[in-house]
Order: C-alpha cells, then sequence, then structure tokens
C-alpha cells in the first residue's frame, strides 16, 4: 500500500488493480475493479466478508458491474477461484444504472440469493428496460426539440437508442428495501444507510461510524464529477439542489473518512473533496449566468458551456448537465425559464 497526496486528498494506493482483479483495502474488505465499454472505463465493486467458517463462511457483493460476457466471466471466475469456498450471502446495488445494477438479475438467479436496494433505484432500471426496447416517444423527441436540439442531433439519439437498448439481465421481482438513516450489518460492521439525490434518484451510500469508512458510489468520486442531469422522464426536475444538499450532509462525516468511490481511487480526505465538487458546480453555475444574458435554449448553452462534449456528439448527457445547473438557478431565482406558446423553452439570468 503506498499513500499519495494530492491538494490534501490522500490516496491509498497509486494504482488500481488490473481490470478483473481484486486487492484487500481494509480488513475483510476487498476491492475488484470491473471492466466497462464506456469512455468511463471502469467500475469498482466491494466485497466483504462476512464472517463464519466451512459451508457458512460468506460474503457480501456490492454493485455488479455492466451485463457484458467479460464481467460475467470475470465473476465466475471470482465466484469459482477467488473467493476460495465462500457464498455470496447478498446483494446491495448502491442505485440502478447499468453499471452497477446491470449483473444484478443474473447474480440473483444464479446464486438464489437477495437483492438489496432503495425503492426508487429497484423500479428505474425496469422503466428504462421497458423503454429501451421500443422506439423513442414522441414526447421526448419533443422535450428535445423544445430545447432546441436540432433534427439531425435528435436523429443521432435515436439511432444510438435502437442500436443500443437498455440490455440489463431482468431485475428479480423482489428485493429488500434500504430507507434514509436505517442501519444494517453486513461484512462484519455496522452500516448507517445514507441515501441522497442528485446523481441518481435514490443514491444508497454506507457509513461505518467505528472504522471510518464511507462506501460513496457515485455520490463522491476521487477525481471526476457525477453526472448530475436532467434528462426526459422529469423534465422540470432540479437534480442539482439535490445533489448540493447531500455534499453538505457529508460533510458531517470526519475528514479523515475512508471513502470507497464506485469510480477513482480510495482515498482521504473527504471535506476536501467535497469542496472541491461543491466549486466545481459554483464555476459552471457562473459560466451558465454568464451566457443567460438574454433568453437562449439549453442547446445553445450546452454548446457554451460543454464546447467539446457537444462537438463530439454527446449531446444527450451535456444537455442534462446544462438543464441541472439552469433549473437550479431558477430555484435559487438567478434565472428565468421562459415557454413560448409553440413550446420552445429558453432561459435568461434575471
Amino acid at each position: 500500500m503506498h499513500a499519495k497526496t494530492d491538494n490534501a486528498i490522500r490516496y491509498l494506493f497509486d494504482k488500481p488493480p488490473e481490470p478483473g482483479a481484486t486487492r484487500e483495502v481494509v480488513p475483510g474488505l476487498t476491492w475488484l475493479r470491473l471492466p466497462l465499454p464506456f469512455i468511463l472505463n471502469h467500475v469498482n465493486v466491494w466485497i466483504l466478508d462476512d464472517g463464519g467458517t466451512g459451508r457458512r463462511a460468506g460474503v457480501t457483493v456490492i454493485d455488479t458491474g455492466a451485463d457484458k460476457p467479460d464481467t460475467r466471466a470475470i465473476w465466475e471466475r471470482v465466484i469459482n477461484e477467488d473467493l476460495k469456498g465462500r457464498r455470496i450471502n447478498q446483494l446491495i446495488c448502491t442505485h440502478g444504472h447499468p453499471d452497477h445494477v446491470g449483473l444484478a438479475g443474473w447474480l440473483v438467479e444464479k446464486l438464489n440469493i437477495d437483492l438489496h436496494m432503495t425503492l426508487a433505484e429497484w423500479l428505474a432500471p425496469q422503466v428504462w428496460r421497458e423503454e429501451g426496447l421500443r422506439p423513442i416517444s414522441p414526447d421526448v423527441e419533443a422535450f428535445y426539440r423544445n430545447h432546441g436540439v436540432p433534427d439531425d442531433a435528435i436523429a443521432k439519439i435515436r439511432a444510438v437508442r435502437e442500436a443500443s437498448p437498455f440490455r440489463n439481465h431482468p431485475l428479480p421481482s423482489n428485493f429488500v428495501r434500504f430507507r434514509d438513516n436505517e442501519m444494517i450489518r453486513f461484512g462484519k460492521r455496522n452500516w448507517k444507510v445514507l441515501v441522497n439525490g442528485g446523481h441518481a434518484d435514490e443514491h444508497a451510500s454506507f457509513w461505518s461510524k467505528k472504522d471510518g469508512i464511507l462506501i460513496a458510489g457515485d455520490q463522491v468520486l476521487s477525481r471526476i464529477t457525477p453526472v448530475v442531469g436532467v434528462f426526459p422522464s422529469q423534465p422540470h426536475s432540479d437534480p442539482l439542489s439535490d445533489y448540493l444538499r447531500s455534499l453538505v450532509r457529508l460533510r458531517k462525516l470526519p475528514d479523515d473518512t475512508l471513502v470507497l468511490p464506485s469510480h477513482g481511487l480510495p482515498f482521504r480526505g473527504l471535506h476536501t473533496r467535497l469542496d472541491e465538487l461543491a466549486g466545481h458546480h459554483e464555476k459552471r453555475l457562473a459560466q451558465l449566468m454568464d451566457l443567460m444574458k438574454k433568453p437562449t435554449s439549453g442547446c445553445e448553452l450546452a454548446h457554451g458551456l460543454f464546447k467539446k462534449a457537444m462537438a463530439e456528439g454527446q449531446t444527450l448527457l451535456a444537455l442534462a448537465e446544462t438543464l441541472a445547473h439552469a433549473h437550479h438557478l431558477v430555484t435559487k431565482g438567478q434565472a428565468k425559464r421562459i415557454v413560448a406558446k409553440n413550446g420552445n423553452i429558453t432561459y435568461v439570468a434575471r
């Protein structure tokens, strides 16, 4: 283990394990890094030793990776070799995004175990899966059109959707629900469930006060910022307000907390990282105010705020993040959302 310092953030390791490899972080808690077929090319999952001996020896697994053949093969090896005869007792998912629940249904069926997660995050992937098997609905196209997205960009969004529908293995028809502030036990530790919004509606993180460990999921990442966006399913939402509130709440935890993020490296220096995340969004909000001196569409604002991403054709996420910041400014009374008779939407600073 090699500690590394970066602006008061102290990383436990200089580099992560290779994709598919495991590494012990602290006694009884193992890090498994899984590959992803996206620009963000990995996800961290955590395997916690529940104790027991012989046939009663087992572990708890947190998150699953995407439903891809190479990920399934890694899990087969982990189950048959790396766990050394210990069974997986239960599966916990921090939230419902495909890199976190993609193989939840497959693992539950294979191992006959319970799935634990929050209600909203169990429901959302099932809705997305059903939607992904159908063409984009007219109201979704209208959402993009009303925010100024041109027809050719909407056609690209439609083509990507049709070529890559939401193909997660179906989630089980039942699950064990987590609630905010609930106390649970796994991995021979007691954990407090912290349910926060912003990146996902009911994202669950897990805090062990005794051992000073936060299994953060995507709520706090070590070097990148989690996506906080407005999407067609909740066109009037303000997820950035939810996310910023979560940063204030998490600051109540000690600064020397060991943070285990779903992407990047485990680290200490929680307060510094929370300040960086909040500062990142404050900078975006200030940039957006400068772009909103006259009524401007969401798509135009996205070109100004995320020039590179828009040039690369990442319209969906760039627009989603832009609208999240615009809606936050509306909530704060610093901007106004204007809806024309034809449905077109613009934003202007107050």
